[in-house]
């Protein structure tokens, strides 16, 4: 008797202890969600501190920003999965390769152009004060991205070589 009173204890402080990270786990996940476009929006609006007025003519003219850049990443994506497609094909046409890269690069200059216009929409929104701490916001932000996409220096990762070229 005494020990099934153990194992009902533990089976129910199993339960609990489950309970507890499932709750945490899946409140993380939803927070991790809210980060997106409308997570940065959100951080742009607060760290510039904008008005009532500012507020509404920024949502309004934001309003397709999100919608075109999910557009072109889309198109970029298929155009890639195409590009990487002919990594199983024989014989491998150069116009063609050459043809798909100019079209990612043409999608890419696209979203660059569409994010420049969207920041000089809000600078142009922004008064005196809220343009420095949106000039040192870019910065930063500039600054992380960079960081991220930097090939590691050489000596770092030994091991991972590429493969030799054939010349």
């Amino acid at each position: 008797m005494k020990k099934n009173n153990i194992l009902y204890i533990l089976v129910a402080f199993l339960i609990v202890v489950n309970g507890f990270f499932l709750f945490n786990y899946m409140s993380e996940s939803n927070e991790n969600t809210s980060k997106g476009p409308q997570g940065n929006r959100d951080f742009i609006v607060k760290e510039l501190g904008f008005n009532k007025a500012q507020l509404a003519q920024f949502k309004e003219n934001s309003q397709g920003h999100h919608q075109i850049m999910m557009r072109l990443s889309d198109e970029i994506k298929g155009l890639k999965d195409e590009l990487f497609s002919k990594l199983s094909e024989d014989g491998i046409n150069e116009s063609t390769i050459d043809s798909i890269s100019s079209l990612i690069c043409e999608k890419e200059k696209l979203k660059d152009k569409e994010i420049f216009y969207h920041f000089k929409m809000i600078q142009e929104l922004s008064n005196d004060k809220q343009k420095e701490k949106f000039k040192t916001i870019i910065k930063d932000a500039l600054r992380q991205g960079d960081q991220g996409q930097r090939p590691p220096p050489p000596g770092e990762g030994k091991g991972h070589r590429p493969p030799p070229r054939n010349s």
